[in-house]
């Protein structure tokens, strides 16, 4: 489907951003509700693996990228990143948030600041973001 992390081993493409950055901002929307369950690591896990990371390194990745969000105090980190590269790459991640958000078939107040936040961070637009949005929602009914 997409590898927005793979590369070439001559290629050197600075605007895909690092499975790090995106990883700690989807551990971020899972934890925003202070529930953070197995189900959102799974969603988690199997969404970096699709984006490119390497399978043999998920729990790694996983474990660190936990303690760099929980270390951290703003989204802004992350975004930094991610918010150069392609819109069809930042909707997948938007769709990969929503799929979190949405794994307790919920989205509270939190959760949706977090999605308008994202969408003015990464340079998305809201309509986007809200289409999105009612289809994973869709997905999940």
């Amino acid at each position: 489907m997409f590898n927005i992390f793979k590369k070439e081993e001559t290629e050197k493409d600075n605007n895909h951003p690092s499975i790090m950055a995106v990883a700690c901002l989807l551990i971020h929307s899972a934890r925003i509700d202070e529930n953070y369950t197995d189900k959102e690591k799974k969603i988690i896990k199997d969404s970096i693996i699709e984006m490119g990371a390497d399978p043999n390194e998920i729990d790694k990745i996983l474990i660190d990228a936990e303690k760099k969000e929980r270390d951290s105090n703003q989204i802004l980190e992350f975004t930094r990143e991610i918010k150069n590269i392609t819109d069809e790459d930042k909707e997948i991640i938007i769709e990969a948030l929503w799929d979190i958000i949405y794994s307790d078939e919920d989205a509270d107040m939190y959760e949706t600041n977090l999605m308008r936040r994202l969408s003015g961070l990464l340079y998305l637009n809201p309509k986007i973001v809200g289409d999105i949005k009612e289809k994973v929602r869709q997905k999940k009914l």
